[in-house]
């Protein structure tokens, strides 16, 4: 199940290195491709796009 509508990811970038973002289902969170940042999504779908919100992808 997709976090965000149709669309708005592509148009969405890292606030900390502007690179892309893909979706991650657990924890919902949004995640950079280039500086593995894990942006939360709350309930009802919004994704916190603050640099202090943000936490490490961990393996």
């Amino acid at each position: 199940m997709a976090l965000l509508p149709d669309g708005l990811l592509e148009i969405m970038q890292c606030p900390a290195c502007r690179g892309p973002l893909v979706e991650r289902e657990e924890p919902p969170s949004l995640v950079c491709t280039e500086c593995a940042m894990a942006y939360p999504v709350a309930e009802g779908g919004i994704p916190v796009m603050l640099e202090e919100a943000a936490q490490p992808l961990e393996d």
